[in-house]
């Protein structure tokens, strides 16, 4: 997919049914152009306040899109709010902000209702649902971050959907994100997605809140997150959401660094994603590169190699043609790095060849090295990586 050039400046072109151009002719993004894509529901789109109660004909209707983006070839993702809002209903709990004990007993009932309601909506489409509960360590300490984004990549590889929520029966106010937007983004960034949608109950950005300002402007894209689109973000959300347009700016901020362009769009219509497919209105943030381009550059110049693993003439050819590198490759492993460290690679002449984040520590690396990925459990006591350095987390000299 092409990317957009990024002008300076946010663009407020009128958004019609068909794409809308921006600052020098930028081109709005279309939906059909993205490969994997992160889905965020808020509460005050799936739970009717008024009842404490899951809106099940809406969710059966974004079930119905999501699948139908699968049949396309898509990889989705979703980060789902509700579980409070949902808890706190069969608890019966006031309606005034909760304690977090409160919160986190609403977690755990609404947590259950929650999963089960995205299982059923999905599978009624013939899709799978895959539940994972993360909190801000997660996606934060280097260990857990790689065991989340492992299993995320596995779901996706076996064609299921992944539910995503904060795990708010054990985080605390000091360990959470508290905002499902920010969690969203997070996980695009894990998941190398190339688009993070959040469903709102606003169809976009204005340049001012439009219910206090008849004079706000639409703001259909929005090629750089300045100070000045910053200043336009609101206040908080909904008495069921804690999210507001501050924080969906805040989540842009980090969507589009780790190379995933955002879409804020209305979730107030059924079939939100067939209506963002079909040109509805909605404000489209840019990313400056796509995610596996940042990722790249981001291992190959921004991390400090902690170790050396030497290959040899087999496992260089092998990099070559778009493989991963296989414990059988490496000949001499040096230095006291940990799993997710980098490491440089160096050819059977000493010549570096390229940089990657391995999947072991060191000793259990110096144990397997040279061996063949079938023995890895018998040599260190569990079932291990098949490789090395894995080729998404590697990028090579020379443009490799």
């Amino acid at each position: 997919m092409n990317r957009p050039a990024s002008p300076a400046a946010a663009t407020d072109t009128a958004a019609t049914g068909t794409a809308a151009t921006g600052t020098a002719g930028t081109p709005v993004p279309q939906l059909s152009s993205f490969r994997r894509i992160v889905v965020k529901v808020g509460s005050a789109l799936l739970v009717d306040s008024s009842r404490g109660a899951l809106r099940h004909a809406w969710l059966a209707a974004l079930a119905e899109d999501v699948a139908q983006l699968h049949r396309e070839g898509k990889e989705v993702l979703v980060v789902s709010s509700g579980a409070i809002a949902l808890g706190r209903n069969v608890l019966k709990l006031p309606k005034r902000p909760l304690k977090l004990e409160e919160s986190q007993a609403a977690a755990a009932v609404g947590q259950i209702a929650l999963a089960r309601a995205w299982s059923e909506a999905l599978a009624h489409e013939g899709v799978a649902a895959g539940q994972i509960l993360i909190t801000l360590g997660d996606t934060e300490e280097r260990r857990r971050y790689l065991n989340a984004r492992s299993t995320l990549a596995k779901l996706i590889d076996l064609k299921v959907v992944p539910v995503i929520n904060e795990n708010d029966t054990v985080a605390t106010s000091e360990i959470r994100y508290g905002d499902n937007d920010r969690l969203a983004a997070r996980v695009a960034g894990m998941a190398s997605a190339d688009l993070l949608v959040l469903l709102s109950d606003i169809d976009g950005l204005y340049t001012a809140p439009p219910n206090d300002d008849p004079d706000a402007r639409f703001l259909p894209l929005v090629p750089r997150i300045t100070a000045e689109v910053e200043a336009m973000a609101g206040g908080a959300g909904t008495e069921l959401s804690r999210g507001g347009m501050k924080t969906k700016i805040e989540a842009g901020k980090i969507a589009t660094t780790a190379g995933a362009h955002m879409v804020i769009a209305s979730g107030k219509v059924k079939n939100p994603l067939r209506a963002i497919a079909e040109g509805a209105r909605c404000t489209w943030f840019l990313a400056p590169a796509n995610p596996v381009a940042s990722r790249k550059r981001w291992i190959a110049g921004s991390l400090e190699p902690r170790g050396v693993l030497h290959l040899d003439a087999g496992a260089v050819a092998a990099l070559r043609r778009g493989s991963s590198l296989l414990p059988a490759g490496v000949k001499l492993v040096e230095g006291d790095f940990t799993r997710g460290d980098a490491v440089v690679l160096r050819g059977p002449d000493g010549a570096e060849i390229g940089r990657g984040l391995v999947a072991y520590d060191a000793d259990y690396a110096e144990r397997i090295r040279g061996k063949s990925s079938d023995e890895i459990a018998t040599i260190t006591g569990f079932e291990g990586r098949a490789a090395m350095v894995h080729r998404d987390d590697l990028v090579l000299g020379g443009g490799g």
